[in-house]
């Protein structure tokens, strides 16, 4: 039964790249992507799927009933773009949308998870158990989409969960999968200096806003260095510093904006609680006021063990796979977290890197190897299938 799985997938895999052009062609950015979901929803109605559309948001599951009973399993992929004007030359599939671009791959594993769909629909009649393909928006902007969906249901029921994100910085032809976190839990802070501004010819009668949020940058700098433990992991960047002045006035106010990612979730407290400490001393320090707003996004995505060494045996067996990689955590974030907070499963990457020139993700001009998609319809598909015998 695997072999014509991968059978279909291969005759099908023609339409798999048509779609994904299709999707890079009319990119729609986090929280409006109602013409992705239409789209979605015609294709898996056309097929006689069962397909519940507005699902905490944007969001669609699709419900595939085998004929013979066995696990629920779930496979997810996210279907919204990013704000950014593509920039790729040479390709037929450019974006025709402003200021919109599929540059984090997510038309990949749309494309990927439909065609997947659609052959184990159309092997239904020899399929154990149910699957539930779970299509999600907003990933890309937190809240994000799988939180709404978690509540609006799309877990219900579920035993386990797969999911996987193509990856252009991985070479092709390798899976990347690791037990426990995988990537980083997301922060955002916000950061206001209150001064007191004046005449540059006056520094004496100033707060200087601006060299005191140079303070709070380098102090803030030490927190990782000195507070967290030199085993485990954090990043702390400072990514906007804002004193918009004339050349010959002393700043009067300073806004400053970055990001924080953390692994555990102790160390995500410590750094919370100690930047707020490092303000307030540096503030005091500068008799000067603030404003701090330490935003949580993102939890880690921290993989199951049973399920990722399933995953593991499963992918050294399915057809393209050339290496299975027990790969470094990255300080990424993914809400695909919380499926993984609800119900055994794992997260896992398949290498997407593209002949020639490779971009990173949220590149403008970010591309990916579109065989990679096969690998990874082939690996989730083998997964999804063979987890009942796992189960039994």
């Amino acid at each position: 039964m695997i072999e014509k799985l991968y059978e279909q997938l291969d005759v099908n895999y023609a339409e798999m790249v048509e779609i994904r052009r299709h999707l890079h062609m009319n990119p729609e950015p986090s929280f409006q992507e109602e013409k992705t979901a239409a789209y979605i929803r015609e294709f898996y109605e056309t097929l006689g799927v069962d397909v519940r559309s507005g699902v905490g948001g944007n969001g669609l599951v699709a419900t595939i009933q085998g004929s013979k009973p066995g696990k629920t399993v779930a496979l997810r992929a996210d279907f919204d773009a990013l704000p950014i004007q593509d920039q790729k030359e040479g390709v037929p599939y450019r974006s025709q949308v402003p200021n919109a671009v599929h540059a984090c791959g997510h038309d990949g594993h749309t494309a990927t998870l439909l065609i997947l769909g659609k052959v184990l629909h159309a092997m239904r009649d020899e399929l154990e158990g149910t699957y539930v393909l779970i299509h999600q928006h907003a990933e890309e902007l937190a809240p994000g989409g799988a939180k709404p969906m978690i509540e609006a249901g799309a877990l219900d029921g579920v035993d386990v969960i797969f999911g996987t994100h193509l990856w252009s910085m991985t070479p092709f032809g390798r899976i990347d999968y690791r037990v426990g976190p995988i990537m980083a839990a997301s922060d955002r802070f916000e950061l206001t200096v209150q001064g007191r501004g004046g005449h540059g010819a006056s520094p004496h009668e100033t707060k200087d806003a601006v060299v005191i949020g140079s303070q709070m940058v380098t102090n803030l700098q030490q927190l990782v260095a000195r507070r967290v433990d030199p085993l485990e992991s954090a990043v702390l960047s400072v990514g906007s510093f804002i004193a918009e002045n004339p050349f010959n006035i002393i700043a009067d106010q300073a806004k400053l904006s970055g990001t924080v990612r953390t692994f555990s979730e102790n160390i995500r407290t410590l750094m919370e609680e100690e930047m707020e400490r490092v303000i307030e001393g540096t503030s005091r320090a500068a008799d000067s006021t603030y404003d701090f707003n330490y935003m949580r996004g993102y939890p880690a995505v921290v993989n199951h063990e049973t399920e990722t060494m399933y995953l593991k045996s499963i992918a050294e067996s399915v057809p393209g796979v050339e290496e299975v990689y027990d790969a470094p955590p990255q300080m990424g974030g993914e809400d695909f977290s919380y499926y993984l907070e609800k119900v055994p499963g794992t997260f896992f990457f398949t290498g997407a890197m593209p002949d020639g020139d490779v971009y990173p993700h949220h590149h403008p001009k970010f591309d990916f190897k579109e065989e990679a998609m096969l690998v990874a319809a082939k690996t989730l598909g083998s997964a999804a299938v063979n987890y009942h015998k796992q189960a039994k």
